[in-house]
């Protein structure tokens, strides 16, 4: 069974959470933006990941434990992210999920870089000036993409 909407004043919570997330997040008090996000994650109804907003509060948790170079964390939230509804449509999932695996010397990274490639091409690479390129490059190098 599907669920339902989540009610109005519930749904506002949630979403003031992680608001309240991003804002930290912003600021880069990546500690700050985990706790709003796990407090709005403690708020959806069983079973959680069957809820929309699980998927971008799994993937907003799995980029702030990356950025705060937790990449087990990372890793872990953002398989999860995968597992809520539309989780393996995202291109950012698996982008954030391949720089995390990458940086826990995990085969697997290739795969979710791949995966982040065919679902958004080299936009997505292109988003993140820091590491995009290298990442790009190794599929490249690979043989898995075009140059």
């Amino acid at each position: 069974m599907e669920p339902t909407e989540l009610p109005d004043e519930l749904y506002e919570q949630i979403e003031s959470l992680s608001e309240a997330g991003n804002e930290c997040s912003e600021e880069e008090d990546h500690e700050g933006a985990i706790e709003n996000w796990r407090q709005a994650l403690a708020l959806l109804p069983e079973p959680q990941m069957d809820w929309e907003a699980a998927t971008w509060l799994y993937a907003s948790l799995g980029d702030a434990y990356y950025q705060s170079a937790d990449y087990e964390m990372a890793k872990d939230a953002l398989y999860t992210a995968l597992n809520c509804p539309d989780g393996q449509a995202n291109p950012f999932i698996h982008y954030m999920l391949g720089k995390s695996l990458l940086r826990l010397n995990d085969e697997g990274a290739i795969d979710e870089l791949l995966r982040a490639y065919m679902l958004d091409g080299v936009d997505i690479f292109d988003g993140d000036e820091e590491e995009g390129p290298d990442c790009l490059q190794l599929l490249e190098e690979r043989g898995l993409v075009d140059e």
